[in-house]
């Protein structure tokens, strides 16, 4: 909880000594797993100008420099952008499926945000009713195209593919393969291992 303080530099090698024999990770598990963190925005957000370092206790182990502060704002604009092309990229590709379904491209859009205000005004509600098959119809086909990944040995590192939650599937990109499941990132940043049968194509 709060703030993440930036980590004292060779932790890594205290990470080894410490927790390597305990809980039969590879060298290769725990740099991954202190690369994702500190490659996360909230640690990116806490490397700022004054803040101290600490190691694994959280004891002071001295000031951040002046091009470490730099370095985590740049990968953090970095990434930033990374993310806002990814959105750019699903909308561009939902609006071609929308066209593709033969759904009205802007006509929907347009008259989503101002029809709701002005059917509270008049006190009409038949009309929102007979609006919402209509955006539903188009998604279930979408939903019934996901093919289910029966087999992580297929997948690559850096493929895009979706995770299921619920009836939903959010768009991720595979970080990493493990034998307990798949370390994929979602587009908002957050990464997370995920059991195959939660993914699809």
């Amino acid at each position: 909880e709060g703030e993440a303080r930036p980590l004292k530099i060779g932790i890594f090698q205290d990470l080894v000594e410490r927790v390597g024999g305990e809980m039969n990770l590879s060298k290769t598990q725990l740099r991954s797993a202190l690369r994702l963190y500190t490659s996360s925005w909230r640690y990116l957000y806490g490397v700022k100008p004054g803040a101290t370092r600490v190691d694994l206790d959280g004891n002071p182990c001295g000031e951040l420099e002046e091009q470490h502060v730099e370095h985590a704002r740049k990968q953090l604009e970095e990434a930033k952008a990374r993310v806002q092309a990814q959105r750019a990229e699903q909308q561009a590709k939902k609006r071609e499926a929308a066209a593709a379904a033969g759904e009205k491209e802007d006509a929907p859009r347009r008259e989503r945000k101002p029809r709701p205000v002005a059917r509270r005004k008049e006190g009409a509600e038949r009309k929102p009713r007979a609006d919402k098959p209509t955006t539903k119809a188009p998604r279930a086909p979408r939903e019934e195209k996901h093919t289910p990944v029966s087999d992580i040995s297929v997948l690559t590192v850096g493929q895009s593919l979706k995770v299921k939650a619920g009836n939903n599937a959010m768009d991720a990109t595979v970080l990493e393969i493990t034998k307990d499941g798949v370390r994929v990132q979602l587009n908002s940043g957050m990464s997370l291992i995920v059991r195959a049968e939660h993914l699809v194509f």
